[in-house]
């Protein structure tokens, strides 16, 4: 599906890619040897999403692999575009199944049942970069924002 620039990816069952196409060039190696390991987990409370941590402390130049992880008991959506725009990107995995990006960006995870999808980037920018854990939105709404929301940030030095 294409929309104003924005491409909708279908990876597995019940997880969805949303993004769009990225204008930026970077030099040398970014993405030399393996990746550190993150890990963001995603339960369901009460009140909305219960994040397992909501800070996140990263370096310029460092090669990592964000591992986000769903309970699936309600569908969320994971918005990580300022991170994503101020990174170089390599490699999306869902379920097993890897998309190897090659000019191309996603801004939103969405998780509608359980599950794990991993992203590859190096920051290239620094600076405190919000992300959001939220409702999936409808059709007509592109953002998490459906009241039930939960931020946290990623800091790059």
């Amino acid at each position: 599906m294409l929309m104003r620039g924005l491409v909708v990816a279908i990876c597995g069952p019940g997880l969805v890619l949303a993004g769009a196409a990225a204008q930026a060039q970077v030099g040398g190696n970014l993405t030399a040897g393996p990746p550190l390991d993150i890990h963001l987990e995603i339960a369901t409370g009460p009140d909305g999403p219960v994040l397992s941590t909501t800070a996140f402390d990263l370096v310029t130049g460092e090669y990592y692999r964000l591992n986000v992880t769903s309970d699936g008991v309600e569908p969320w959506r994971l918005e990580v575009d300022e991170l994503l725009r101020n990174s170089h990107l390599r490699l999306v995995t869902i379920n097993g199944i890897e998309v190897h990006l090659q000019a191309l960006a996603f801004r939103a995870i969405e998780f509608d049942v359980a599950g794990t999808a991993q992203f590859s980037f190096t920051p290239i920018r620094t600076g405190a970069l919000e992300f959001t854990v939220g409702d999936v939105p409808s059709v007509r709404r592109r953002r998490a924002d459906g009241g039930r929301t939960v931020a946290g940030t990623f800091t790059v030095e």
